[in-house]
């Protein structure tokens, strides 16, 4: 059996997050807007779940028809079934992993960036499926005191530390 692999890259409006996952029920077009709705007010965001059997449609909603119409095209370009894709501005992806994991129909999450990145596509002739992701750049070094430093500060300008 042969496998192609494809880098998928993934569409990031300015400004916004994305979380890529996989599910597997078309119920998780739903839940995950519940989760988004009441996690964070003011949130904006769209959502793209690649059905995997029967009419096997990119089921998609959000609050934000831009984004929306991004998370489509990105379900679009990965192609695989049972995967979902998530932006959202004003908010990030870790005010809201914890509810997403916590969605019945969520099985993994691949990746919550903000950063480049591309999605690994394994296709063969059963269909395609997510083999991982490229997110970021390579690292270009170890921390020292003064990137701790910088680190700590910025926690701290955003909100996130005292």
């Amino acid at each position: 059996m042969a496998l192609d692999l494809h880098a998928v890259t993934m569409e990031i409006p300015e400004g916004a997050n994305i979380v890529v996952g996989q599910s597997h029920f078309i119920k998780t077009v739903e839940d995950i807007y519940e989760v988004m709705a009441t996690t964070v007010p003011g949130a904006a965001f769209g959502l793209a779940f690649n059905e995997s059997s029967g009419p096997c449609l990119v089921r998609a909603d959000g609050n934000d028809a831009a984004l929306q119409q991004a998370a489509i095209r990105n379900a679009q370009a990965i192609a695989a079934g049972h995967v979902f894709v998530l932006l959202m501005r004003n908010a990030y992806p870790v005010n809201v992993l914890k509810r997403l994991q916590d969605v019945p129909e969520v099985c993994s999450i691949f990746c919550a960036t903000a950063n480049p990145v591309q999605i690994v596509v394994a296709e063969s002739e059963a269909g395609r499926g997510v083999m991982g992701v490229i997110d970021g750049a390579v690292p270009k070094g170890v921390e020292g005191p003064a990137d701790v430093a910088a680190r700590k500060e910025f926690l701290r300008q955003i909100g996130y530390k005292r």
